[in-house]
C-alpha cells in the first residue's frame, strides 16, 4: 500500500511521512488522554530530509523543548497570561537555545513554550511535564517514522539533475559565444540570469548528494548503487569546473569587431562541438574538435603577440580576446577529463555488473 502511495506523485514521501507521524502521534496522545495539539505540531515540524538528520536533531530538540517548557512555566508564574509573557518567553527561549548551541531545536522549543501558556493548569509542575511529554512523543514518533518508513532515495533525482546541468551549460555557452560574435549586447542580463539559475541548480544537486550520503549511513545499499553514485559525484566535480569557466566567460569584455570573420566562425563551430559533447551521455570528443582546438590555440598566441599594445600604450599581458580564448581552451581540457571519466565509468559498470550476469 505504501509503495502504491509513493508512486502517486501528488503526495511525496516526506508528505506521507508527515501524515503518518501526525496520525500515530494523535493516536498515542488520545489513548493516554494527553493534549494532542502540542505533540502534533512537533511531529509536523520535525520531519527531516534524511534519517540521519532526524536522529541528530532529535537529540537537540528534546533538551531545547525542555528549556522552552521550563521558561514558559517560570514566566507564567511571575507575570501571568499577558502579552508580555508571550514576548519574553519567545525571546528568552530563542536566546538561551542559541547560547547553548541548540539552534536546530529553537523552532520546536519556541512553539512548545508559547503554545503552552494559554492552557496552564494550577499545578505548574504537572503542566510542565505534560507539555514536555507530549512534545517528546511528537519528536520520537517523527524520528522513528523518518527512519523506518519510505527511506528516501535521491540518486535518480541526482542523475537527472546532472544531465540537466550539462544540457543547460551547453545552451548557456552557445548564448555567450553568440553574443560575443554579434554586435548586440541586449541579452547580457538574460545570460547572467541563466547563469544564476545554473549555479542554483548545481547547489541543489550538491545538497541532494549530501542527503544521499547521510541516508546511506543508516540504510543498506548495493555495490552497484555506490559505484553509480561515486561516478555521478565525479561528473558533478567536473561540472564545477565547467560552471567556473562559464562564469568567467560571461564577464569577458569583447566586441564582435575584435575578431575576424574566420575567428568568429571558429568560435561558433567549436561552441557547437562543445555543446554536443556536453549533451552526449558518453561525452565523446571527435577529431574535428581537436583540430579546431589546435587552431584556437594558435589564435591565442597570435592575439597575445600581436594585440597586446593598446592605443593608450598600456601593455596588457592578457587582453579580453585572449582571456576568452583561454577560457575556451580550459573548457576543452575539462571536456577531455570528462571523456576519460566516461570511459572509466563504462569499465567500472562492466566490472560490477558482468559478474552478476554470469
Amino acid at each position: 500500500m505504501l509503495h502504491s502511495l509513493k508512486k502517486f506523485k501528488f503526495l511525496g514521501s516526506r508528505t506521507l511521512k508527515t501524515g503518518i507521524s501526525v496520525f500515530l502521534t494523535a493516536l498515542i496522545c488520545g489513548f493516554f488522554n494527553l493534549p494532542i495539539i502540542f505533540a502534533v505540531i512537533t511531529a509536523i515540524v520535525t520531519i527531516e530530509h534524511t534519517a540521519a538528520d532526524s536522529i541528530k536533531k532529535a537529540f537537540v530538540r528534546f533538551p531545547a523543548s525542555a528549556i522552552g517548557a521550563l521558561l514558559a512555566t517560570a514566566f507564567y508564574g511571575m507575570l501571568g497570561k499577558g502579552a508580555l509573557t508571550f514576548a519574553l518567553v519567545a525571546m528568552v527561549t530563542i536566546a538561551v537555545c542559541h547560547k547553548l548551541k541548540l539552534d536546530d531545536g529553537i523552532l520546536v522549543a519556541t512553539i512548545t513554550a508559547t503554545a503552552m501558556i494559554p492552557d496552564f493548569q494550577d499545578q505548574y509542575v504537572v503542566s510542565f511535564f505534560t507539555r514536555l511529554g507530549t512534545t517528546s512523543i511528537g519528536i520520537i514518533i517523527s524520528t522513528f517514522v523518518n527512519f523506518f518508513l519510505l527511506p528516501p532515495n535521491y540518486s535518480p533525482m541526482i542523475y537527472k539533475n546532472i544531465n540537466g546541468l550539462y544540457n543547460h551549460a551547453g545552451l548557456l555557452l552557445k548564448r555567450i559565444i553568440s553574443e560575443v560574435t554579434a554586435e548586440s549586447k541586449e541579452k547580457t542580463r538574460a545570460i547572467q540570469r541563466s547563469y544564476r539559475q545554473l549555479t542554483a541548480h548545481l547547489e541543489k544537486t550538491n545538497q541532494l548528494s549530501q542527503y544521499q550520503r547521510e541516508e546511506w549511513k543508516y540504510h543498506r545499499h548495493s555495490e552497484e548503487e555506490m559505484v553509480a553514485f561515486q561516478l555521478s559525484q565525479r561528473k558533478l566535480a567536473a561540472f564545477q569546473q565547467i560552471a567556473y569557466h562559464l562564469g568567467n566567460l560571461q564577464y569577458v569584455q569583447t566586441k564582435a569587431s575584435d575578431f575576424t570573420n574566420e575567428e568568429k566562425e571558429l568560435l561558433l563551430a567549436l561552441t557547437e562541438e562543445f555543446t554536443h559533447v556536453l549533451s552526449d551521455p558518453t561525452h565523446s570528443i571527435n577529431e574535428k574538435q581537436f583540430e579546431m582546438v589546435n587552431k584556437l590555440d594558435d589564435a591565442f598566441w597570435k592575439w597575445k603577440e600581436d594585440h597586446v599594445v593598446k592605443q593608450t600604450g598600456y601593455r596588457h599581458h592578457l587582453p579580453p580576446q585572449t582571456i576568452l580564448i583561454y577560457e575556451l581552451l580550459c573548457f576543452h581540457d575539462v571536456l577531455e577529463e570528462l571523456q576519460n571519466l566516461s570511459e572509466k565509468q563504462e569499465q567500472l559498470v562492466k566490472k560490477c555488473y558482468l559478474p552478476n550476469q554470469s
